[in-house]
């Protein structure tokens, strides 16, 4: 059986630490794991039997090697590159040269369509180049419950979002990893883009309620203007950029566009998709 090499960016990530584990110990796949620090990435992933490889964005010399004989590659684009041109489209032509054989983009609803974020972009100029790809939107993220807003729930019991009384579809990363996995293994997802959805419209009113509810103490969502946001962001050290497409992210759900579900999900993994609550009951303790 002939070995596929596969390059994981974001590695260390949600989506890419739980594809990591999903592909060990496939059969006919190498994984290979990168980062800008080889030694801080071997230690936050702390996985054997898969190589590690050091990917700077920043550092176009680290490019060559990291796709030295690389069949396929999930990108990911980090949270703090929003110059996706000088940052994302040199690696993107590097991968060109390198005849990568599939690139499985981890892009977000609407993607596709919203020329304001820059994984629109990125979609783009992947096609441009005619690199075989697979696109994977899914909607937002239950664990940027657990991760981005972590300590402000934990401390202050509260969830500090601007998006209103919009609706949003609400994703586990642990079924995107999941279809993740199947694209790369299997031979029909070439030139396909997946709008990935969980199976609840929820406005985050519902999701203080169901947070409470479960966590046995009171969360109220705050609903601050976009200008009491930004502040907010601008004081725990996130970037402009960063804030001004986080921002633009709940406006899309404020305003209503975000609450979109369909069944791609549950067709290519052939179950429905993880619930809210389920998600919030197996990492309680997170916020406790």
């Amino acid at each position: 059986m002939e070995i596929k090499n596969v390059l994981i960016t974001g590695a260390t990530g949600n989506v890419g630490k739980g594809l990591l584990k999903k592909l060990k110990g496939v059969d006919n796949i190498k994984i290979y794991a990168a980062g800008r620090n080889i030694s801080k990435t071997k230690k936050i992933i702390d996985e054997d039997k898969i190589n590690y490889v050091r990917l700077d964005f920043k550092d176009e010399s680290t490019y060559k090697s990291a796709l030295k004989d690389i069949d396929t590659v999930f990108l990911m684009r980090p949270p703090a590159i929003s110059k996706v041109k000088k940052y994302i489209y040199p690696f993107l032509v590097k991968m060109k040269e390198a005849n990568v054989n599939q690139v499985v983009f981890l892009s977000l609803q609407g993607g596709d369509k919203n020329i304001v974020v820059p994984h629109y972009k990125i979609e783009r100029y992947i096609e441009n180049l005619d690199i075989p790809y697979t696109f994977l939107r899914p909607s937002f993220f239950m664990q940027n419950l657990s991760t981005t807003h972590l300590k402000e729930i934990k401390e202050d019991n509260e969830i500090f979002i601007p998006a209103g009384q919009g609706k949003t579809n609400f994703i586990d990363v642990r079924d995107i990893a999941e279809v993740a996995k199947k694209v790369i293994l299997e031979e029909n997802h070439l030139e396909k883009g997946y709008e990935l959805t969980g199976p609840d419209n929820l406005d985050y009113y519902q999701i203080a309620e169901i947070m409470s509810g479960i966590l046995n103490k009171e969360i109220k969502y705050k609903n601050p203007s976009i200008f009491q946001f930004f502040k907010q962001k601008r004081s725990e050290g996130y970037s402009i950029m960063n804030i001004f497409v986080m921002i633009g992210l709940y406006s899309v759900t404020k305003f209503g566009f975000a609450a979109k579900k369909t069944e791609e999900l549950k067709n290519i993994l052939d179950r429905e998709p993880i619930s809210f609550d389920q998600f919030v009951r197996d990492i309680k303790e997170i916020w406790l």
